[in-house]
């Protein structure tokens, strides 16, 4: 099941841009865009009896946050990633600056660990600050979402023993010994916790590295290979982290070519694991298929404009050699799949001749925008460079013909056996008769279980998005039903003490009258009791003033 988050905090980190949309330059105009982000900053793995630990008796120094999680510095630049993006789609005229996307618009989409949600969340916060914008994830945290988990899924042994075959022949090809030499003094490895008891302990050879191909597991490796990319890993977020080059790898690397030495062998362990054709088809599979559930198998005008999706390396460099890109290099850059940095698939209209077009960029923050952690803009972008993909043949520009790319991305959900068959068609059109029923009907099962899982694929996105739309209509409505109710409640209480106070104006208007009731009462009663003067001798009139003068002195008063 997916889960939502939504987040729109953080927006006083940003604010909108002011002014319209820029429309796209030409003829070709930007239709959609799916971009496959790497997670941004991150802590390295140097617990106690970690590799990192075993591999130095120096020691290592500390972060703000646990082994593997995002760095606050990592949400940073991810914000600012965010905001340039903002930038270049309102440019292209695929949003408007200054508004929140429409519902739909936009669906972003994480691995369910913390540097790669939290990466997600802090794009969004950065590209759409302000917006309810929500971010897709499976509900158990801590565990790979299958989409974006690398692991072997082919149960044949044929197939694994093969896979550990092209891995070690990988591995053997690798040109790594100065660079090793040159880690092995950094760290001081003779005198590690790895090294101890042992006579010979050698980060350069390769015959200790032992490789696995396991069904339901990670392509792997154990030894010299491992140990040396966890360490120049560790390096190399120390230097984006921007502490002082006196503490990163204890100061002992200090020029560009040191650097470029050392980070081939990460590049190197990455290509050796995930870079092998076979495998990366493999384990890139579930996330290729749910990138074209997205591009392809969905109506462009009813699909997202926008998808983030956010994973790691190993799903960027799988990507890469399954959909067979051809090599490239990423200037003012040493990683081949740099942190934080973008495939971004880019859907085009050509209006001149009606056609579609895909361009794939890789979008990155160059080495020093990373430890300087520099403000992002169209004025100040980050490095954009334009990939091809074999089997896409691409313009001058960059563009590549639609239905070229749609073949590029079933050419790659193609099992071994398919592919095989296909090969045996091809050099070999005369079969028999009961053969070739049979391919049929395997072609027309393959078919039908590839149209069910594009279809339960269809169903789980669709779904997904009326949840989210049906909840945005209850907030709605209960916002409304709150605000309503608020609005009553203002009226009855004026009402009820306008009622309290024409209720208390009537008791004096009834009290004032009664006295002067009261009042009047009175004065009758005594004008009753009281004889005519005229008729009365002159000398009771003293007498009869004392006697009145004593009854009103005793007689209580009027209220």
């Amino acid at each position: 099941m997916i889960k939502k988050m939504s987040w729109c905090a953080l927006s006083v980190c940003i604010g909108l841009s002011v002014g319209g949309a820029w429309g796209a330059e030409g003829n070709y105009q930007l239709e959609q865009v799916l971009m496959l982000s790497r997670h941004n900053l991150r802590a390295p793995l140097a617990n106690n009896g970690s590799v990192l630990q075993q591999a130095t008796k120096k020691n290592w120094p500390s972060w703000d946050v646990p082994g593997g999680q995002l760095t606050a510095k990592g949400g940073i630049l991810e914000v600012y990633m965010g905001n340039y993006t903002r930038e270049w789609l309102a440019k292209q005229g695929l949003i408007k600056a200054s508004e929140c996307p429409a519902d739909n618009a936009v669906y972003a989409y994480a691995n369910s660990l913390q540097r790669t949600l939290a990466t997600a969340q802090y794009f969004v916060t950065g590209a759409f600050p302000g917006c309810d914008v929500s971010v897709y994830h499976q509900d158990e945290m801590g565990t790979m979402d299958p989409i974006f988990n690398p692991v072997i899924t082919n149960e044949s042994k044929d197939f694994q023993k093969q896979a550990i075959k092209d891995m070690v022949a990988a591995d053997k090809k690798l040109a790594l010994k100065p660079a090793l030499q040159r880690l092995e003094k950094i760290i001081d490895y003779k005198a590690s916790p790895d090294c101890k008891g042992k006579r010979i302990c050698d980060l350069t050879d390769s015959e200790q590295n032992k490789f696995t191909a396991d069904n339901g597991k990670e392509p792997s490796v154990s030894g010299p290979l491992r140990t040396a990319n966890a360490l120049v890993d560790a390096f190399i977020l120390q230097y984006y982290e921007g502490m002082p080059l006196d503490k990163v790898a204890w100061g002992q690397i200090k020029t560009p070519e040191q650097w470029k030495e050392l980070v081939a062998i990460k590049n190197a362990y990455q290509n050796t694991l995930f870079g092998i054709p076979a495998i990366a088809r493999n384990v890139a599979e579930p996330l290729i298929d749910y990138i074209r559930s997205i591009l392809v198998d969905q109506d462009k005008n009813s699909a997202p404009k926008v998808t983030l999706m956010v994973g790691h390396d190993s799903n960027i460099g799988s990507i890469l050699k399954a959909l067979d890109f051809k090599p490239y290099s990423l200037p003012e850059q040493n990683e081949e799949t740099p942190i934080g940095g973008m495939l971004v698939f880019e859907r085009w209209h050509d209006n001149k001749d009606n056609r579609d077009l895909i361009k794939v960029e890789y979008v990155y923050q160059t080495t020093e925008q990373l430890r300087n952690a520099t403000p992002l803009s169209l004025t100040r972008p980050p490095e954009r460079v334009t990939l091809q993909m074999a089997g896409c043949q691409t313009d001058a520009n960059g563009y590549c013909p639609w239905d070229q790319f749609v073949k590029v991305l079933n050419s790659a959900l193609q099992t071994p056996s398919q592919a095989v068959q296909q090969s045996t068609n091809t050099a070999a059109p005369a079969v028999d008769k009961t053969a070739q029923t049979k391919a049929d009907a395997d072609k027309a099962a393959q078919e039908k279980a590839a149209a069910d899982k594009s279809a339960e694929k269809k169903a789980n996105t669709d779904k997904a998005t009326a949840d989210k739309a049906a909840e945005k209509k209850a907030n709605t409505d209960k916002a409304a039903a709150d605000n309503a109710a608020q609005k009553k409640a203002d009226v009855d209480k004026v009402s009820h003490e306008n009622s309290a106070v024409d209720h208390t104006a009537q008791q004096k208007t009834a009290a004032d009258k009664a006295e002067k009731d009261k009042t009047a009462v009175d004065k009758t009663v005594q004008d009753e009791k009281t004889p005519d003067e005229s008729t009365k001798p002159a000398s009771n009139v003293s007498v009869k003033n004392d006697d009145k003068k004593g009854v009103d002195s005793s007689a209580p008063k009027a209220q």
